[in-house]
């Protein structure tokens, strides 16, 4: 089982991974594939069709924006904002697509990317269809994808037949599918889970260029917190939600030059590290999937929180912490889901902040088993959480959880440092729960809006 620190930490744009980053590449994904297909030739329109999630909370999640995005050959990870606007402005009122080595595809966003309210398709919650049309209007070529979460997209029959890499058949030096295989390699080599998941990485990116990419994924969390404890007003979607970040910002920095500050406060930074982040994915700006859109904010916030608030706090150590965390990301992704329209919110808030404890217990000087307890008991504690985002807009009551589950992160970090790292429940059993919990939850409290606060609203 191998999955990517850079698979886990994607640089994208908000608000929603699966619902915005993945639809996206989904879109980009079947250009290619037109481009190296006869039809090509007979090709003369081009539809989208979203399922499932994709279709009840797209509207909130600008997954229709995200496939015209796609289709005009934008990827989340390079996205202009204002060039992408004129083009989307340009899109609507020519009606028409003009991409590298195809014909001219006639394509209304407006009519051509249509929202199947039935039931979803069978491989994921996320699906979506894409399909090329010739002059008569028969179907030339057709391809099903799948936005199985953080930002990650396969085809139908990638979702089937997964491949040698996803199935954990590919050799790595330390090939850990599970917890209990990670401590027991940790073990044997006398490695920490950071300098397993670093020679991971170095068997397929040479060393300084891991280096690097870990240390703009940090740039790229970092700037998104300054970003969003920068900025004010209300964020798009309707509901009026206002920016909050930048006024709490504001009064802890107050209490603190005043001497004030109550010993509480640093569960509030914590939480305004973590909402700044959100209320820039809600608002469509740039953030890191950490493992998803909407649980963006928790890894960056410990991480902050770390370099800003503990005690000998060394900035060297942060690609230790982005490591660790990735390493459990992973082994969540690989046995359970980070999908809030699988799992509900367990997959995604509760997912990230297991992700962050472990990271913050590393850089303190954990065990690989203190750690391993660590992201166990932020996990335990998020069993059954479901994701209701009110107007499907990732808002209500997203931003503020990622401000409690960081809060968690940190408190679990704690909780395991104070121990030698054994425990009752191990990780792996956690995780096995969260995703028997996903399977068995409603699918009204996974990411459709049917259910829950979105439905719980004062009529005044």
């Amino acid at each position: 089982m191998f999955v990517s620190v850079f698979d886990v930490f994607k640089i994208g744009v908000g608000p929603s991974s699966s619902h915005t980053m993945g639809p996206m590449t989904a879109a980009a994904r079947f250009l290619d594939l037109l481009r190296d297909a006869p039809e090509r030739q007979r090709s003369a329109r081009l539809m989208a069709t979203l399922h499932g999630s994709l279709a009840f909370t797209g509207k909130g999640h600008a997954t229709d924006r995200a496939v015209a995005l796609g289709l005009l050959g934008y990827l989340p990870a390079d996205l202009d904002p204002d060039r992408a606007e004129r083009e989307l402005v340009a899109l609507h009122e020519s009606r028409r697509l003009r991409s590298r080595s195809l014909p001219p595809l006639a394509f209304d966003p407006a009519a051509d990317i249509i929202f199947d309210y039935g039931p979803p398709l069978p491989g994921h919650a996320n699906g979506l269809v894409f399909a090329a049309l010739d002059v008569h209007g028969s179907i030339v070529l057709a391809e099903t994808y799948y936005s199985i979460g953080g930002g990650f997209v396969v085809t139908a029959a990638e979702r089937q037949a997964p491949t040698m890499a996803a199935s954990g058949l590919a050799q790595w030096p330390y090939p850990f599918d599970s917890a209990a295989s990670m401590l027991a390699m940790s073990r044997e080599t006398g490695l920490s889970v950071a300098a397993m998941k670093r020679e991971n990485e170095i068997a397929v990116l040479p060393a300084p260029e891991v280096e690097r990419g870990l240390a703009h994924i940090w740039s790229v969390m970092n700037t998104s917190i300054d970003r969003g404890m920068a900025r004010d007003g209300e964020l798009p979607g309707g509901l009026h939600v206002r920016r909050r970040a930048r006024g709490i910002h504001q009064q802890l920095l107050a209490e603190r030059l005043g001497n004030s500050s109550q010993p509480h406060a640093a569960s509030d930074w914590l939480s305004v590290y973590a909402m700044a982040v959100n209320e820039e994915n809600a608002a469509g700006g740039q953030v890191v999937t950490a493992p998803t859109n909407g649980a963006a904010g928790v890894v960056p916030a410990v991480l902050r929180y770390y370099l800003d608030h503990c005690a000998g706090a060394e900035p060297t150590k942060v690609p230790d912490f982005l490591l660790t965390a990735a390493a459990i990301g992973g082994l969540i992704k690989h046995n359970a889901s980070i999908s809030g329209a699988e799992a509900g919110c367990q997959g995604e808030v509760g997912s990230a902040a297991a992700m962050a404890a472990a990271g913050l217990c590393a850089v303190l000087g954990g065990t690989p088993e203190q750690i391993e307890n660590a992201a166990e008991i932020a996990l335990e504690h998020h069993l059954g959480m479901t994701c209701d985002p009110v107007r499907g807009l990732v808002q209500v009551p997203c931003i503020e959880r990622n401000g409690i589950g960081a809060t968690k992160a940190v408190a679990a970090a704690s909780l395991a440092l104070r121990g030698d790292g054994t425990h009752f429940m191990p990780l792996d059993n956690c995780i096995e729960a969260m995703r028997q919990t996903g399977e068995e939850m409603s699918v009204k409290f996974k990411e459709t809006s049917l259910g829950g606060l979105a439905v719980n609203l004062p009529e005044c």
